[in-house]
């Protein structure tokens, strides 16, 4: 709750394709504008330009609600700090994610 009041919208999304892809194997997520906008708690159009900065960037490719990680190093970097402190704390309460 707090990262969604105090971080930009691109910071977020990194932080969630992030954990995503820490819970999911692979470098692809399959989920459409409207649900992230949903997941985020902003407009369709806001995670559009957000989605559009990180594509543009180098960083990812979407198309169709499937969106796939070209760099995740550059993803975490842009990503705010929320996502290592979360990452951190889940990996000390639940072990580290299969194959990582």
């Amino acid at each position: 709750a707090v990262c969604n009041r105090l971080h930009r919208l691109d910071q977020q999304l990194c932080r969630w394709l992030l954990m995503s892809m820490d819970l999911t194997p692979g470098n692809e997520v399959l989920m459409t504008q409207e649900l992230l906008a949903h997941l985020l708690g902003v407009r369709r159009e806001s995670v559009t330009a957000a989605a559009v900065g990180l594509r543009d960037a180098g960083l990812i490719r979407y198309a169709r609600g499937h969106i796939q990680v070209l760099d995740r190093a550059g993803l975490e970097h842009r990503a705010c700090e929320c996502y290592e402190v979360v990452r951190q704390e889940y990996d000390r309460l639940l072990g580290p994610p299969a194959g990582s």
